[in-house]
């Protein structure tokens, strides 16, 4: 689909858009499959290295999830500071290393020092996406490519529980990080053949504690990066919630584990169609009115599988609907939000990606954590996430706007 000429589009991207999207969506892409699919793996991981699956097991998520977080600090100077290609080449060849070695090890701990450095590693792919992404379009327009880039990207939380799965009857747990491996290498070598130096060299700013910390303050005092920012993580930690729920919820509520990979393909599907419709109504209805009203149908989501499961067992249909409609907002609004929160970070655009990823990837990921420590046998720790997400983030957006919501910009 053709980006809209609107005039606040900066440049048009170094290769055809037709590349340009999937490129950055299966870069984006690398970070969630070195959590989706370790999904199903994670009881026999721990029970191979001898430690407990329910107590230890998630930890192999919480360590990467750490290091990505940490990562986004790292690398967003740098990419600032050195453009966009060698911190992005330099992250992808520490992923690839780290996973072939996470594949070898024979403890836990050297198990979570690998996923810990691989995170730290692949935060890099959404920093430079991110700015790459900025570099080339603002306002609706990259709004609408980055809706585009979300969409392809999503094909990877649909299909990445059942190719971990699929492993597992093939072999060890151990092919999935060589799996995980070889995908960052084929990345790898697309984006070093296809994707030149999107950062211009009078952008290039210098490598200092001061500009550092300049860019930090600039990006925090910011009234729409910052609220849109803080809208977005708690959005996010709803998502780590049900990333964390969601097996056990499976497992131990509807007592069917052999569907987790297709009850999570059909919600994750919903936000691959909502990503796509955002890429084609953005233009026209802006950014603010459609995620201030999918946080709005995501309340009203959440709030009616909460008082589903209050009045008795919930159905798995029911479940299975409720996220899809809760995961398709989801989709819409952060997305939107996302791009609202970088609107006015152009010179900046390096740092101010790695200080909003911190941010929403560890604080949504303490969110996140919390929702799935909360597991009392129900799906009401997750449906309540998702709720308070939706009530917070609109309750935050009326504040950046002056309570001026719903309005076509």
């Amino acid at each position: 689909m053709p980006v809209s000429t609107d005039t606040s589009v900066q440049d048009s991207p170094p290769i055809r858009l037709v590349e340009f999207v999937p490129l950055i969506a299966a870069l984006i892409s690398l970070g969630a499959l070195g959590i989706d699919t370790m999904l199903p793996a994670l009881p026999d991981i721990a029970r191979r290295l001898g430690v407990d699956a329910i107590v230890d097991g998630p930890l192999i998520l919480t360590v990467f999830v750490v290091g990505l977080g940490i990562g986004q600090l790292i690398h967003g100077p740098l990419t600032d500071r050195f453009g966009r290609r060698p911190v992005l080449i330099a992250g992808l060849i520490g992923y690839i290393v780290c996973n072939l070695l996470a594949g070898l090890a024979n403890s836990f701990a050297l198990l979570l020092a690998m996923r810990f450095i691989s995170g730290l590693a692949i935060a890099a792919s959404r920093v430079v996406t991110i700015a790459v992404i900025r570099d080339c379009f603002s306002g609706r327009a990259m709004a609408q490519v980055t809706s585009l880039a979300f969409m392809v990207f999503m094909a990877v939380p649909i299909v990445a529980p059942s190719i971990g799965q699929a492993i597992l009857l093939l072999g060890s747990w151990r092919l999935i990080f060589e799996m995980i491996a070889a995908a960052a290498l084929l990345c790898l070598v697309w984006f070093v053949l296809r994707m030149p130096e999107t950062l211009r060299p009078e952008n290039r700013a210098p490598l200092s504690l001061r500009s550092t910390l300049s860019g930090w303050r600039h990006t925090l005092r910011d009234r729409y990066s910052l609220g849109y920012m803080i809208a977005a993580l708690i959005c996010q930690g709803a998502i780590f919630g049900y990333l964390s729920s969601i097996q056990p919820i499976m497992e131990h509520v509807f007592h069917r584990p052999a569907l987790l990979g297709s009850v999570f393909a059909a919600s994750a599907g919903t936000m691959a169609v909502a990503n796509l419709l955002n890429s084609r109504i953005v233009i026209h209805l802006g950014m603010r009115r459609i995620s201030q009203v999918a946080l709005v149908v995501m309340i009203a989501s959440s709030g009616t599988g909460l008082a589903v499961g209050h009045l008795g067992d919930e159905p798995l249909l029911v479940f299975v609907v409720v996220q899809a409609i809760t995961m398709a907002c989801f989709g819409l609004a952060t997305s939107n939000m996302s791009a609202m929160a970088m609107e006015n970070m152009g010179e900046i655009a390096g740092i101010a990606s790695s200080v909003q990823g911190f941010f929403g990837i560890t604080l949504g990921g303490v969110i996140g954590w919390a929702i799935g420590r909360s597991f009392d046998g129900t799906t009401a720790p997750m449906h309540l996430g998702f709720l308070i997400a939706g009530v917070a983030g609109l309750g935050i957006a009326a504040i950046v706007e002056r309570g001026r919501l719903f309005r076509p910009s």
